[in-house]
């Protein structure tokens, strides 16, 4: 019982914190994060301790895989380069930098000890990019950018890391042996991950019930990551490329009621895994306090001020060159022009750390050199990046006028879209039409498709913007009337709660319809 009512305490604080930081427009990963260091000082509150094998195969499975879920693959495929610039190579330059630094600062510290810093430090985290990104509105490629290489780097820092440890306790490791060893970790999580995923498309469709599909998701994730860690694999990677695989397949595999369903259920796992991991990040520092006792408290602080600089300058040493020197081949300029120098400064500072960072640091065997050290070390880079740079980002997108700005009504490609669409529902509608036994119905139809072919015909005009919210508005007004007849009826006994239910999910979908296209053309 202990456990559970620890898990319900920790996820009712979450939802405090969360309030808090909607009240201070801050992101909720930095409050849940400062919250989670005041609790762990509060005396008589017991020491949490996160364990790292359930950070890395509880937590990390179903987050990588939501967020690859969600991922536009086209725009993912497009931006493979700069995606890998990132992910490869900012991780394996930022960890050199660390370890560079380790050593200067740490002249005892073992190289591959240092090393082993770098490649914990060294990856920005899909959660807490998520978690800040989600509230900002930039243009759709840094976000695909970012987000592709927070998917991607944990792979590189944790093949990194695995040798590293190695190099400690074997006394050395030769790079050729690392080089190649990080091509197959990386291509067997791959295909294990595409087996899986292609698996998950082919068994949704033959469930035939919501719930099993939803619950046959989650199988797909855990089993995708688990396979691969099995083979000594790379379980990221697995976990990723199942999740982009299904969320390409989706529109196939699953029916309307199990995509409604799977969006509700992952939304809300999201919520609880996202908040507890922040919150429990914060409950680490006293344990990890506690535990050094080589070193004095400036001492410290100076340790974690300067890896932290380094940390964020790295980064900028890697993005700036990465983006602009690829453009000296005119292959590449003809194709991709240079981007403002805003885009390269706003991605250069989006590199909060989160929990693949502590869960790797944690993960350190008990004899590891300096291993408290370094563990406070990490936990400083992840509160020092999510802190000033998850607080400030906002800013700095605004500084450099990189925030896109908000459309007044529904954006043109939308309106094209949906005009596409209409187009197509009229031709089939005015095809019946002449069909001898369903003509008669099919007229009677044809009016209200023509009217909202004509509709969104004149929104990709760019026309038209009044008279959609017009008729959103009186047909929301007509449904919340239509709901509150449903449920008088079924006051008055009219009405069992099963039909009930049924009827008012319909009034609830279509309800939704409408506010998502008044949310595109804001009331004013």
């Amino acid at each position: 019982m202990e456990i559970v009512e620890a898990v319900l305490a920790l996820i009712a604080v979450c939802i405090g914190f969360a309030l808090v930081a909607r009240r201070l427009n801050m992101p909720y990963a930095v409050i849940l994060v400062l919250g989670g260091m005041a609790l762990a000082f509060v005396p008589g509150l017991p020491s949490v301790t996160l364990n790292p094998q359930i950070a890395l195969a509880f937590f990390l499975p179903p987050l990588l895989q939501a967020s690859a879920w969600r991922t536009d693959w086209r725009a993912f495929r497009a931006n493979i380069r700069p995606i890998l610039l990132l992910a490869v190579g900012a991780v394996l330059f930022t960890a050199v930098v660390i370890a560079l630094v380790a050593k200067l600062l740490i002249p005892a510290l073992p190289w591959a000890a240092a090393v082993a810093l770098g490649a914990i430090v060294a990856p920005p985290d899909a959660v807490a990019a998520a978690a800040v990104l989600q509230r900002l509105r930039i243009p759709r490629r840094i976000v695909t950018v970012l987000e592709g290489e927070s998917l991607v780097n944990d792979a590189t820092a944790l093949v990194l890391y695995r040798f590293a440890i190695a190099a400690v306790a074997a006394g050395g490791v030769a790079i050729e042996q690392a080089a190649f060893s990080f091509v197959l970790v990386a291509a067997g999580g791959i295909a294990i991950g595409y087996g899986v995923g292609l698996a998950g498309a082919w068994v949704f469709p033959r469930l035939k019930d919501t719930l099993l599909v939803v619950a046959a998701s989650f199988i797909a994730c855990f089993a995708s990551f688990m396979a691969a860690e099995a083979f000594h694999l790379s379980g990221v990677m697995a976990v990723v490329t199942t999740g982009l695989v299904l969320g390409q397949k989706q529109h196939a595999s699953l029916s309307p009621q199990s995509r409604v369903a799977a969006v509700s259920v992952w939304q809300f796992v999201e919520f609880v895994l996202t908040s507890l991991v922040f919150i429990l990040t914060g409950l680490q520092l006293r344990a990890i306090l506690d535990r050094i006792t080589t070193h004095s408290v400036g001492e410290l602080v100076g340790l974690a001020v300067l890896l932290s600089v380094a940390l964020i300058v790295a980064r900028f040493l890697w993005v700036f060159p990465a983006l602009y020197a690829s453009r000296l081949l005119p292959a590449i300029r003809r194709h991709q022009p240079p981007p403002p120098v805003g885009h390269a400064v706003v991605i250069s500072w989006a590199g909060m750390r989160g929990v693949v960072s502590l869960a790797a640091a944690l993960a350190l065997p008990l004899d590891f050199p300096e291993r408290d050290l370094l563990v406070f070390l990490a936990f400083c880079a992840i509160l020092a990046t999510l802190v000033v740079q998850g607080t400030t980002l906002e800013w700095v997108i605004r500084r450099f006028k990189v925030e896109e700005p908000r459309i007044d009504g529904m954006a043109p490609e939308e309106a094209a879209v949906r005009r596409h669409v209409a187009a197509a529902t009229l031709a089939e509608i005015q095809r019946r039409a002449e069909d001898i036994l369903e003509g008669p119905v099919a007229q009677d139809l044809l009016s209200e498709y023509s009217d909202k072919a004509r509709v969104f015909h004149t929104l990709a005009k760019g026309t038209g913007q009044s008279e959609l919210e017009a008729r959103m508005q009186i047909r929301l007004a007509a449904l919340r009337e239509g709901r509150r007849a449903l449920l008088d009826h079924h006051r008055d006994g009219k009405l069992d709660d099963g039909l009930l239910t049924a009827l008012e999910l319909e009034h609830d979908l279509e309800e939704i319809r409408i506010l998502r296209l008044l949310g595109a053309a804001p009331a004013h």
